[in-house]
């Protein structure tokens, strides 16, 4: 089975191609950008945007990822650059999956990130069945943090220290969204 494309008001959420890969590099060499994620490496590698496009349809296949490039809707007849990524890491033993994204800075504060995530949450609990879904952020980008809270995820803690990123220690704040409360909120909106 492939990986789907998903559609939102805005956005078209797809596989991404090897063609993409020239602005995966291009997006992914801003430091502000990595500097955002867990582990994009900053400078980005030569090749590196290549090599992770091969990996996403075994990791689909395999069912232990999906990641899906977030394109304007614009002209669906035309292909269109990407703007940024979104990712489910699963674990569907557990029901569960840790959502994962960035955005390209040209494309930051326009509710893109929101949309994707909103779209790909509700790909994960109505047609992957998952139970859970769960997300962190830099205690330093807050910005990520409001992403989880419109998408309706709760506040579930802070991990101090969790990670060491380009030098500093980084505390993760944690968020977590349950099926149950993905359903109510669907239903009243």
């Amino acid at each position: 089975m492939s990986l789907p494309t998903l559609k939102t008001q805005r956005l078209v959420l797809r596989p991404f191609t090897l063609a993409d890969a020239p602005t995966v590099q291009k997006l992914c060499s801003a430091y502000e950008v990595a500097a955002k994620t867990l582990s994009m490496p900053h400078p980005y590698p030569d090749g590196a945007a290549k090599a992770w496009i091969a990996t996403h349809e075994p990791d689909w296949d395999n069912k232990t990822w999906i990641t899906l490039a977030l394109t304007l809707k614009e002209d669906e007849t035309e292909p269109q650059d990407i703007m940024g990524a979104v990712s489910l890491k699963l674990c569907l033993i557990h029901q569960r999956a840790g959502l994962a994204y960035w955005l390209g800075m040209p494309y930051w504060n326009n509710g893109y990130m929101t949309e994707a995530a909103h779209a790909l949450v509700k790909y994960g609990f109505e047609e992957l069945q998952l139970n859970r879904i769960e997300a962190g952020h830099h205690r330093s980008n807050p910005a990520s943090g409001r992403v989880m809270q419109k998408i309706g995820m709760q506040h579930e803690g802070i991990n101090r220290q969790y990670i060491l990123r380009f030098g500093q220690f980084e505390d993760r704040v944690m968020y977590g969204l349950l099926a149950a409360d993905w359903k109510e909120e669907e239903n009243q909106a």
